[in-house]
């Protein structure tokens, strides 16, 4: 029986008996991958699932898995056919929310280009929700990670922000408080956008800083998001 290139999903013999069985396996391999949603990466035991999840096998898979190490196992049928992937194959992780790229050895998470010998380039999100204290200003957690090269900063006003004497507010780091925004508005929807004047590279965990442009804050909430590239380096030899 022969295989289709791409994806190895069976190919209907002349003749053949029980045609549905090959094909609703072809069906089920072209729904896996074709927008491939992993449930999850590195998985060694085969879980209980139903027709048409797919999981990433780890090293050292055992059960129905042995021997599989690396590919792509899709429920079927009501057991398991593997597939295996190719440089560039993208795809989703459930578990982690991330979108992924095969580099030929590894599943990378929100790479957009990755080399033969594993060095990856990644784009990536970071978003939490801060909520204001009274205070002169307010500092979120360590938001930004080390080795980042921060892109921008986005934000959208949660919960108005109140306090006495102020106007608008200021959104950047310590030593630069308006890096990413100043005049932003303080009203339930009001959001900030700002873009980092020059590659920002951050070389230790850091936080956010919220400054109001005169007086104290009150209350509010604000959901913040660093847009920022991260660098892998190859796997080791």
């Amino acid at each position: 029986m022969a295989n289709t290139y791409n994806f190895g999903m069976p190919l209907l013999d002349a003749a053949q008996a029980q045609k549905h069985v090959t094909m609703n396996e072809a069906v089920a391999r072209a729904d896996a991958v074709a927008q491939m949603r992993l449930k999850a990466r590195d998985v060694t035991v085969p879980p209980v699932a139903v027709d048409g999840t797919a999981f990433g096998i780890g090293v050292g898979a055992s059960g129905d898995w042995t021997g599989h190490d690396g590919e792509v196992a899709v429920q079927a049928n009501g057991g398991w056919v593997f597939l295996v992937p190719k440089l560039g194959w993208r795809g989703w992780d459930e578990t982690l929310g991330e979108a992924v790229v095969y580099d030929g050895v590894n599943w990378q998470g929100d790479a957009v280009a990755v080399s033969a010998g594993g060095a990856g380039t990644h784009w990536r999100t970071a978003e939490i929700d801060h909520v204001i204290l009274a205070g002169a200003d307010s500092t979120t957690v360590n938001v930004i990670p080390n080795g980042a090269q921060v892109i921008g900063v986005t934000g959208r006003v949660a919960s108005a922000i109140s306090g006495t004497g102020i106007a608008s507010w200021q959104l950047g780091v310590a030593g630069s408080v308006d890096r990413y925004g100043s005049g932003l508005g303080l009203g339930l929807n009001s959001w900030a956008k700002g873009l980092s004047g020059q590659p920002q590279t951050y070389y230790a965990n850091t936080p956010l800083l919220l400054t109001p442009d005169a007086g104290t804050f009150a209350s509010g909430t604000v959901r913040l998001c660093v847009h920022y590239v991260e660098l892998s380096v190859p796997r080791a030899v």
